[in-house]
C-alpha cells in the first residue's frame, strides 16, 4: 500500500507531507466546529437553524475560497498561495475565539471558510502536478486520508478539553488552538518546491493571463460541460458529507441521548473508518476507472446512511455500523482530486480544480440549513438521511457523465490547449 512511498524522489515525499498536513490542519479546524455546535447553540442562545446557517455560509466562502485560490494559483504559483492560505484560515479560526456575539462567529467562520477552500485547491493541485503518474491516484487519495487525522485530533482534544475545563469555555479553547496550524508555513517554505511546469506556467503568463481569465477561462467552449458536471459532483459529494457530519454529534447527543464523551466513541469508529476507506480507495483508484470508483462508494452511501439513520438501531449496532458509514463516505472525496487534475489543462488546472472540488459547496451549503429546518416536522436523523442519500444519488450520475482520463501525464498537457 505504502511502497511507493520509497520509489519516489525526496522532494515527492516533502510534497506530500506538506500537503497531507495542510488538510489535516484544514479537517482540525473544520471538524471542531462540528464538535462544539451543542455547546454553542447554549452559550448563544441560538436555534439549530442558526448552527445551521454557520455551516452554511462556511461552506459557500469556502467555494468561492477554492475557486479563487486555484485560479490565484494559476497566475501566482501553487506554494505561494499554499502559504496564504494556510494563515488565512489558522488567523481567523483562532479570531474566532474571543467573539461574544453571534453574528461576529458568523463573520469570522465566513472569513475562516475562504482559506479552507483556498488550502485544499493550492495543495491538491501542487501534489498531482509534483507526483509522477504512475501512483497520483495512490498519493491523492492518501493526502485525503489526513482528514481523517485532523478530525481525530479534533475529537481528542475536544474530549481533553471538555475533561479539564468549564464546559462554556470548551469552544473558546479550541477555536484559540487554531492558530497552530500557521506554523505549517515555516515547512512549506523551507521544503516545498514550485512544479517546474508551473514555474514556466507563471512565467508564460506573468503579462497575458489575469486572475478573471484564470477564473473564467474554465467555462471556455472546449472546458464548460467538464466543468459543470464536476461542479454537481462536488455539489453531491459535499451535499451529502456534510448532511451527516455537520449534524452528527448532535444527533448522537440529542437522538440517540449520549454524552459527549460517549458520542466521541462512535465518532472515533468513524474516522477510523474513513481513514480506511481513504486508503481502500487509494489502491482502487490506480486499478479502475477513477468515475466507477466514486459511483461504486456513492451508491454503498446511500445504503449505509439510510440504515444507520432511518432504521431503529441499539447502541451497540450503531457502533458496529459507523464502520461502513465512515468507510463509504471517504472513498468519494478521496478520489476527486485525481479525477480533476486529470480534466484540466496547465493555465486552468488551478482554478477548474478548486472549482470543482469546492464550488458545489456553494449550493450543499444549503443542505445542512435544510436538514435543521426539516428536523421541526421531523426526527434528526430521518433528515439527515433523507438529504444524504439523495446528495449521494447525484454523485453517481455525475460521476459517469464525466470524461476519464485515469493516469495521464500533466506535464505533457500543452499549455495552448
Amino acid at each position: 500500500m505504502f511502497m511507493w512511498y520509497q520509489e519516489v524522489s525526496g522532494n515527492e515525499r516533502k510534497t506530500f507531507w506538506a500537503c497531507f498536513g495542510g488538510w489535516a490542519l484544514d479537517a482540525l479546524e473544520s471538524q471542531m466546529f462540528g464538535l462544539v455546535i451543542p455547546l454553542l447553540l447554549v452559550y448563544f442562545a441560538i436555534s439549530e437553524e442558526q448552527a445551521g446557517l454557520l455551516s452554511s455560509t462556511t461552506l459557500v466562502t469556502s467555494a468561492l475560497g477554492g475557486w479563487f485560490a486555484g485560479a490565484l494559483s494559476d497566475r501566482y504559483g501553487r506554494v505561494k498561495t499554499l502559504q496564504i492560505m494556510i494563515v488565512w484560515f489558522a488567523f481567523f479560526t483562532f479570531m474566532a475565539a474571543f467573539v461574544t456575539d453571534y453574528y461576529w462567529l458568523l463573520a469570522l467562520k465566513a472569513l475562516q471558510g475562504f482559506g479552507i477552500g483556498g488550502e485544499w485547491a493550492a495543495g491538491a493541485v501542487l501534489m498531482a502536478e509534483t507526483i509522477t503518474s504512475q501512483y497520483r491516484g495512490k498519493v491523492m487519495a492518501t493526502v485525503q486520508s489526513g482528514w481523517a487525522v485532523g478530525w481525530g485530533l479534533a475529537v481528542i482534544l475536544f474530549s481533553v478539553i471538555f475533561s479539564l475545563v468549564p464546559e462554556n469555555m470548551v469552544w473558546r479553547i479550541m477555536f484559540a488552538l487554531g492558530l497552530l496550524p500557521a506554523l505549517l508555513i515555516f515547512y512549506v517554505r523551507e521544503y516545498v518546491q514550485e512544479p517546474v511546469k508551473q514555474i514556466a506556467a507563471v512565467q508564460k503568463t506573468e503579462h497575458k493571463q489575469s486572475i478573471a481569465s484564470a477564473l473564467f477561462g474554465i467555462f471556455s467552449p472546449s472546458l464548460i460541460r467538464t466543468t459543470l458536471l464536476g461542479g454537481l459532483l462536488g455539489f453531491g459529494a459535499h451535499g451529502g458529507y456534510y448532511a451527516i457530519m455537520s449534524w452528527l454529534p448532535t444527533y448522537l447527543k440529542v437522538e440517540r441521548h449520549l454524552s459527549m464523551l460517549n458520542s466521541s466513541a462512535y465518532l472515533a469508529v468513524i474516522i477510523f473508518a474513513f481513514w480506511c476507506g481513504c486508503m481502500a480507495s487509494s489502491i482502487l483508484l490506480d486499478k479502475i476507472d477513477r468515475r466507477l470508483n466514486v459511483a461504486l462508494f456513492a451508491i454503498c452511501c446511500v445504503i449505509t446512511v439510510r440504515i444507520y439513520l432511518l432504521v431503529p438501531l441499539t447502541n451497540t449496532q450503531m457502533l458496529f455500523l459507523g464502520f461502513p458509514l465512515g468507510f463509504f463516505a471517504a472513498g468519494i472525496p478521496s478520489s476527486l482530486g485525481a479525477l480533476f487534475n486529470e480534466l484540466y489543462p496547465q493555465q486552468y488546472r488551478g482554478a477548474g480544480v478548486g472549482f470543482c472540488y469546492s464550488f458545489g459547496r456553494i449550493f450543499s451549503s444549503i443542505v445542512p440549513f435544510l436538514v435543521a429546518h426539516m428536523s421541526a416536522s421531523m426526527s434528526l436523523g430521518s433528515s439527515i438521511g433523507i438529504y444524504a442519500s439523495w446528495a449521494y444519488s447525484i454523485v453517481v450520475i455525475s460521476a459517469l457523465l464525466l470524461p476519464e482520463a485515469k493516469g495521464c501525464d500533466l506535464k505533457q498537457i500543452n499549455l495552448d490547449e
